[in-house]
Formats: C-alpha cells, structure tokens, sequence
C-alpha cells in the first residue's frame, strides 16, 4: 500500500517536481501552496506523513506544525527548509516534528524518512486504539 503524503510548499515548481518524484517512488501525494490549504487538507485526514516547508508567507512551517499537531497529534511531520538553522530544528523537534531536511532533499533519505513517518504513525495509532478499547472494555464492565 502506497503511503500517502501531503506535500506543503509555496514554491509551485517545486511542488510540481517534488510530487512527480515521489510519485514515481509509489507514493500517493496531495500537494498544499500555503498553510491554511494545509491544515484544510489535514481535516479530510488520511495522510502517512506531511512534508512541510518551514518558510512559508503568512502562517510558517513552526506555527503550522503546532496547528498539525492540535488537531492530529499522530500525524508525522517532516519539515523542509532552504534556510535551516540549528535552533529552528531544535524548535521543530519539540514542537513534535518528526525530522528537519535541508533543501535541496536528496529524494532517497526523504524516502526512508517517509517510510519511518509511516511506521511510527501506525504505532500511534494502533496505541490509541488500544486505549479506546479498554476505555470502552471498562465502562461495560467486561
């Protein structure tokens, strides 16, 4: 099964080129030019992982982490930065990011990064499953 990946970057071509490649690697990409398209595409769900750039006009790639991880803790976020600094990884790693890419990303280490995502997602989500289902255990006094 194909991991499903939201693409966010205000650069439009390089969205176009990035999607193109990560499709060719069997993924199925939704692609956002802006942080509020993000955040919308993140209310239909779905998505393995977000690949998110940290720049961005209006809303940046910190404060869109921190909406992402309001609304869909599970979800796994790799932010992409043409402009990295040591503290703005280190600010992305505690506000919940999974990972910090620099820009250009080689496509192959994304592509593990990806698979990773998808892994530690389905552990969350299968740890919260559980929890629900004791929860529910619990109240009918099973």
């Amino acid at each position: 099964m194909a991991e499903k990946i939201l693409l966010v970057d205000d650069e439009t071509d390089f969205l176009e080129v990035m999607s193109e490649r990560m499709s060719a690697r069997g993924m199925e990409v939704t692609t956002a030019e802006s942080a509020l398209d993000a955040l919308e595409q993140v209310e239909k769900g779905g998505f393995d992982a977000i690949v998110l750039d940290l720049m961005m006009p209006g809303m940046d790639g910190l404060e869109t982490l921190k909406a992402i991880k309001r609304k869909r803790p599970e979800l796994q976020v790799i932010l992409l930065s043409g402009h990295a600094t040591l503290e703005k990884g280190i600010e992305a790693m505690k506000l919940g990011a999974m990972d910090f890419v620099e820009k250009p990303a080689d496509i192959d280490a994304l592509t593990e990064k990806i698979h990773q995502a998808r892994a530690e997602k389905m552990v969350l989500v299968e740890k919260q499953m559980e929890t629900k289902l004791k929860t529910i255990i619990n109240a009918r006094g099973w």
